[in-house]
């Protein structure tokens, strides 16, 4: 049995940080294990299984449609994860967290209307001090702490 999604009007900071520390940690043990230096898909799917494993809901590679006037651009972008309908998650394996990928998880964060979004980035040595970036929008500020 699936466990419910809060709504949006219920998210607390304090839940949003305990979300966002379980990912991380989701990530950390697939680190640890595999170490960097594979192929984002690789850790892509192992996210995935380590998330079922801790019991977080999840949705993956999300289709955004972006809408203007009356068309819709045709466009390919897919979020990674969508956590618990409040985290987006962009997973990379690069040299460098590089200013495209800062801009594709704010272009997610917009698009799926969340507050948060974590970019993960296998190819380091330590996931915990240089291997991710959290990053918030406006809707941030509306969220209780």
């Amino acid at each position: 049995m699936a466990k419910r999604l809060k709504p949006f009007n219920m998210i607390t900071k304090s839940y949003l940080r305990e979300i966002t520390y379980n990912v991380i940690g989701a990530a950390i043990e697939i680190h640890k294990s595999l170490g960097p230096g594979l192929l984002e898909s690789v850790y892509h799917e192992c996210m995935k299984h380590e998330l079922t494993l801790r019991d977080i809901n999840f949705s993956t590679e999300i289709s955004m449609p972006v809408h203007y006037k009356d068309i819709v651009v045709a466009t390919t972008l897919k979020c990674d994860l969508l956590i618990e309908n409040c985290l987006a998650v962009e997973i990379k394996a690069s040299k460098n967290i590089e200013p495209i990928a800062e801009a594709q998880i704010l272009t997610y964060m917009k698009l799926l209307e969340v507050a948060q979004g974590l970019i993960i980035n296998f190819n380091s040595v330590n996931i915990f001090n240089d291997g991710q970036k959290t990053f918030v929008n406006d809707l941030y500020r509306y969220i209780r702490d």
